[in-house]
């Protein structure tokens, strides 16, 4: 058995991305082209022989788009610093350290709306995905006044959407696209230029998948999906109240980054059936037999990881004999020693399993993530236990990087 433990770091927001001054006219020329593109047909410059207004427009849709990016991005950044850290006893200093990190996206927004209809495929999302943005903020705010954890958990949902309206963007936004990657890989400029030319059929897909809808999938192929090679597949269930819709951006970047394929499905009923009748696990092994059949997957490298009730059905289900999971990496989940005791020895035998948890989870204390080490060992698992010391019941998207590359090196 491997074990980490992590210390704490002081509460401390991540640094501004980029400044208006970083994006520079070479970052923007994909834009640019694009801009110009759709700019030459619009009905208000056809008349004008010299181009000047199509020149003064483009010239500034640019500057719009130089300053709203970094702003957005960072607002983005700052909100998932609480999500990382929310922590009911330190929610008022968490929130004081983001104080004032909408205040640069709440100064440029309105410049959006001078935008020409002819762009209102980039600017309707933009749009979108700052006030979803803003709107995380001003949740937070109300969860400080009120001193009301829910609240701040209400608030950090609308993340999810902002991302989801900004991300078709990367193609033609080199910022935005460095930002859907996990940070050691953002200034990865090969990477970069090759996800800006997607492989086609690739990206994401909701498959029945609404928010609202039970059961259905949210899937990501990597841009540089490649039929001829074998892509790593993560499967990634989401907590007690949250959706696979939603979940699905904990991972995207780091699947991203490394060319893994990612599904993000959603229970089929209020939660994992993680007691009662099972219609999880039978449709868990559906929907992974229909991806293998569509992509090319490497059947050695199928990872089953969960966030809390997800965390504990990967538990449930990745323990049953005919499980087609090569990896379990359950965060934040609980556990009973029974599940170790009754599963099958020989599906036990050797089986790869990371267990990841917080040292400040108030949901379920870290003493149970150790007996789950303790006996999922005894039972003859190959059992991983990384233990952080700053983590409350949140989801850490820092360890991701760290969980592709234990399921890259361990054989199941």
């Amino acid at each position: 058995m491997d074990a980490e433990t992590t210390g704490p770091k002081p509460l401390r927001p991540p640094r501004l991305l980029c400044t208006c001054s970083a994006i520079s006219a070479v970052q923007l020329q994909p834009f640019g082209r694009y801009a110009m593109a759709r700019l030459s047909t619009g009905s208000r410059l056809r008349h004008d022989s010299a181009g000047a207004t199509e020149a003064r427009l483009e010239d500034a849709v640019l500057d719009d788009l130089a300053a709203v990016v970094p702003a957005l991005l960072h607002a983005l950044e700052q909100a998932g610093f609480v999500g990382r850290y929310l922590n009911p006893p330190d929610l008022p200093a968490l929130l004081n350290a983001v104080d004032g990190a909408d205040a640069p996206l709440i100064a440029v927004r309105p410049r959006l709306d001078a935008w020409p209809d002819d762009l209102s495929e980039v600017r309707d999302r933009l749009a979108a995905a700052a006030d979803a943005a803003l709107r995380t903020f001003e949740g937070l705010r109300r969860a400080a006044e009120h001193e009301d954890i829910r609240l701040a958990y209400r608030a950090l949902g609308q993340l999810p959407r902002a991302q989801e309206a900004l991300y078709p963007l990367c193609p033609m936004v080199p910022p935005v696209s460095r930002f859907f990657l996990e940070p050691g890989r953002r200034n990865d400029a090969e990477l970069v230029a090759r996800l800006a030319e997607p492989a086609p059929e690739t990206g994401i897909l909701h498959l029945e998948n609404e928010t609202g809808q039970k059961g259905g999938v949210s899937l990501y192929i990597p841009e540089t999906y490649d039929p001829a090679r074998a892509h790593p597949l993560i499967v990634a269930l989401h907590g007690g109240s949250g959706h696979g819709r939603s979940f699905l951006w904990s991972w995207l970047r780091d699947a991203r980054a490394h060319g893994a394929i990612l599904a993000s499905p959603t229970a089929r009923g209020e939660t994992w059936a993680i007691t009662g009748e099972d219609r999880d696990t039978p449709a868990l092994a559906r929907m992974v037999e229909g991806i293998a059949s569509r992509w090319t997957i490497d059947p050695t490298r199928v990872l089953l990881t969960g966030m809390s009730d997800g965390g504990t059905f990967s538990y449930v289900s990745g323990l049953e004999p005919g499980s087609p999971f090569t990896h379990l990496a359950p965060v934040a989940a609980a556990f009973h020693p029974m599940l170790a005791q009754m599963a099958d020895p020989d599906r036990m035998r050797g089986l790869p399993i990371h267990v990841t948890h917080g040292a400040l989870d108030w949901m379920f204390p870290v003493a149970m993530a150790r007996g789950a080490v303790q006996a999922l060992a005894a039972a003859g698992a190959e059992v991983t236990y990384l233990e952080i010391d700053d983590l409350s019941h949140t989801y850490p998207r820092e360890i991701n990087s760290k969980l592709l590359s234990w399921l890259a090196g361990t054989l199941p």
